[in-house]
This record gives structure tokens, sequence and C-alpha cells, in this order.
């Protein structure tokens, strides 16, 4: 009780020696306040931190517990002056230290504590470049063989002799998902193939976007092999915006026209299952890919191949031989041995700094 009397006749001890600065490596828009702590900072509910634009009228800002030396103020106009007061609160008593030093935030150029991102990205980027560069020279760059796309020519060889068409989904997916983009790709090259073969293509849709991105990927792929003519425009259709709607007008597809060969490539969800099992029922082969893991085991029990998460994404510069892409694949390769290497190597210096018998020589 004496020392609670005490405290409300001499109050508390103000914070000291407040200093603020503009945020470091930041976007601008930030100032960050320091201060020394209170002598009674045990004692304090905590403090509040007040700004001015003039050095006369002081707003309050925030407010931050006790045992705290910092605070950011994330609400000021860059190019502007401020003042900054930080004040001890216990209960309803107020110590206001002195005014600090005007201060403007800004934006910085570079987060220096984020240089390792920019280093990294160069490095990879410069990796990337290099197998460009040797490519279009002509160089033959190594890609692990992937059995789903060694066996394309061989399906599509397989609906020639038959007579019977190729049925190509990208799924369900919008346009703006990378495994729809990846299976376009891929569709241009298999349509390319068609093309030459004279094979017939049959490729639904659900969204009426990737409709009309397919159905020009499709015409440029029978123009870019000198076959605009036998491209058909009623190859390419759309069905239904609806999901299994899509996935019964798809399965009846595959029981009536009863394709040699089913690729099954893109965005799928529930409905993997049903068009898996349908086309596996009626003889067909089916190459299937999708970076959508839930979905993986259907296809790869119902599936004659599956391509496998980034398989997919390697697809298309596997089966064209694009020097642009086989360049990018190779980069981005060579970046993850180098990543896990790093990280190996990383892990391993962690674990010998821990074992006992190196405190020794400590």
């Amino acid at each position: 009780m004496a020392v609670i009397l005490l405290i409300g006749l001499i109050g508390v001890a103000p914070p000291t020696h407040v200093r603020a600065y503009d945020t470091p490596d930041d976007g601008g828009g930030s100032i960050m306040v320091e201060w020394h702590l209170s002598q009674d900072d045990a004692i304090l509910d905590g403090y509040e931190i007040y700004r001015s634009n003039d050095g006369d009228v002081y707003e309050k800002v925030g407010f931050i517990g006790r045992n705290r030396t910092r605070y950011e103020d994330s609400n000021t106009e860059d190019g502007e002056n401020y003042f900054y007061k930080v004040v001890a609160l216990k209960d309803t008593l107020k110590m206001y230290s002195q005014a600090s030093q005007p201060v403007m935030s800004s934006p910085q150029w570079f987060d220096l504590p984020k240089l390792n991102i920019l280093i990294a990205c160069v490095i990879f980027g410069g990796l990337i470049l290099y197998f460009v560069y040797h490519a279009r020279k002509g160089k033959e760059l190594y890609i692990r063989k992937i059995a789903g796309l060694q066996a394309i020519d061989d399906a599509v060889g397989r609906a020639t002799e038959m007579g019977k068409p190729i049925l190509y989904t990208t799924g369900t997916g919008l346009i703006g998902d990378i495994a729809t983009i990846a299976s376009l790709n891929i569709l241009g090259e298999i349509a390319k193939k068609c093309a030459r073969y004279d094979t017939q293509l049959i490729n639904p849709h659900l969204d009426p976007i990737v409709y009309t991105v397919a159905r020009e990927v499709v015409k440029e792929s029978y123009t870019q092999v000198g076959r605009p003519d036998a491209f058909d425009p009623d190859s390419v259709y759309f069905i239904t915006d609806l999901q299994f709607a899509y996935a019964a007008a798809v399965s009846g597809i595959m029981v009536r026209e009863k394709p040699a060969t089913n690729f099954l490539i893109g965005w799928f969800m529930a409905e993997s299952l049903i068009l898996a099992e349908t086309g596996a029922s009626t003889g067909a082969i089916q190459i299937a890919g999708t970076d959508r893991v839930p979905q993986l085991p259907f296809f790869i029990t119902a599936c004659d191949y599956t391509l496998i998460g980034e398989e997919l994404y390697a697809a298309s510069a596997y089966i064209s031989k694009e020097p642009l892409l086989l360049g990018a694949i190779k980069g981005e390769d060579l970046g993850k041995l180098i990543i896990g290497a790093a990280l190996i190597a990383g892990s391993i210096i962690g674990l010998l700094t821990k074992l006992p018998i190196l405190n020794l020589f400590k």
C-alpha cells in the first residue's frame, strides 16, 4: 500500500533516449521508434506512442506492453516530418518522454536482408540462359526418360492403325490453372501428330475459355505441319460447365466412339476415377497426368501410364524438343540439385556442431 501511495505522489519514471528513424529495407510508409525502458518498467501497464507533425500537438498512434523498447508506426506519409514521444503508463498515471528528432519515411530500392534471394535468382537465371543458348546451338540436352511420354507415339500410332479416334481432355480446370496450361501445351504437340497421321482427334471441354484457347492451339498445330485443311472445327467443342455432367458426357463419348487412346491430362477432381474407369472398360490405352495429388492414385490404378507432378510440366519440352523449354527444364533441374546439396551440407554441419565430442575442443 505504501508503494502504491508513493507512486501516486511522485508518478512514474518516463522512458528515455527516444529515437525515431526510417524503417530500413522497406517500401516506405513506416517509421521505427526506439527508447530506453523506464526505471519503473516492472510496475507499468505498458507504453503509449504519440506522434506529431509540428512538434506541438501529439496524437496517440499505438500501445505496447512493458519490457518492450521498439514500436513500428506503419501509417506514415513518405516525405513528411514526424516527432514522437513515448509515454510510461500506470493506471491513469502518464509520464511523457522528451520528443524525438524529426524523421520522415521513404522507400528503399533494395531489401538487403533478401539479397540472397536476388543472388539465387541471378544464378538460376544464368543457368537457364546457358542451357537455352547451347540448345539453340544444336547441343543435345539429356532429359530423363518418362515412360508415359515415350508411349505417346505408340498410342497415336495404335489409333491410326486401328482407324479409331484419340480422346484428349484437359480436365475440369480453368485457364488460370498451371496444370491446364501445361495440358494445352501437350495438346498442341499431340494435335501435330494427329495432323501428320490423319488421325481423328476428339477434344471436349468444360470451361468456355479453355475451349476457345484449345481450339486455337489445335488449329495452329495443324497449320504448322502443313495440314490446315485437315483441321475439323467440330473436333474441339464445349459440353457443359457442370463437373459431373461433363464427366458423364465424356464417359458417354468413350463408350460410343471407343477411342483407341485416351489422354487425361490436366486439372482433375472427383471425376478422375469415373473417367479413368470408363476408359479402362473400353480397352483404350490411357495416358494420364495431373499435379493434383489426391487424384494420382486413381490414375495410377486405372491408366496405363501416369505423369506425376512435375513430369506434367516437363512433358511439352520433352515432346517438342523446343530449345527454350529444354533449357528451362535443365536449368531448373540443376538449380534443384544445388539447393538439395546446400540443404544436405547445412544439415551435416548443423549436426556436427551438436555432437558432444566437438564440445571438448571449444
